[in-house]
């Protein structure tokens, strides 16, 4: 079970960096009358990208942290204090595998580094579904809102389905190595 436990939250730490990294949190929607594909949009934490026929690809950072939306501020913080979390729950799972198995003495010691782990592995699977949820509600809700025009609509991106199995990934180790 800590073994399993340890794949898990590595998998949950990988890809809440992907998550984090990708700039496919919004993608461009072709509804309506826009059935224009020449261009697909993605909108990301830290850039934005336009690709032209899947061919040619270019992205440009977000200017001014100033100039953003508060949302995607606090959706950046929260991503970047779950990547530091989620690194640093999966070291103290390895430790606390480790200690398991070369100490016999008592189960003191080997219950506060599996716990504190799946704690560390629980918060941080709860950091990684605020934002990531918050933004496919936000996407979902513009999409059916008839006040939105057309060309500004979006889809879920790749980078919140990569955000969702990291959470449940992550939580999975949590319930795992908190079980103990």
């Amino acid at each position: 079970l800590q073994i399993t436990g340890l794949i898990f939250g590595g998998v949950g730490m990988v890809g809440t960096l992907a998550a984090t990294a990708m700039p496919q949190w919004r993608v461009s929607a072709y509804v309506d009358g826009n059935i224009v594909v020449f261009e697909t949009i993605w909108e990301g934490l830290w850039m934005d990208c336009i690709s032209q026929l899947g061919i040619r690809l270019q992205c440009k950072f977000y200017d001014s942290v100033l100039a953003l939306p508060p949302p995607l501020e606090a959706f950046r913080a929260l991503m970047c204090i779950a990547v530091g979390l989620s690194i640093l729950s999966f070291l103290m799972a390895i430790v606390g595998v480790k200690y398991t198995q070369r100490s016999k003495e008592g189960p003191q010691g080997i219950s506060i580094f599996i716990l504190a782990a799946g704690v560390a592995f629980l918060l941080t699977g709860t950091l990684v579904l605020i934002p990531v949820s918050w933004t496919g509600a936000s996407i979902i809700r513009d999409f059916y809102d008839p006040e939105v025009p057309a060309p500004l609509k979006r889809e879920l991106g790749a980078a919140l389905y990569v955000g969702w199995g990291s959470t449940a990934l992550l939580l999975a180790a949590g319930a795992m190595y908190c079980h103990f």
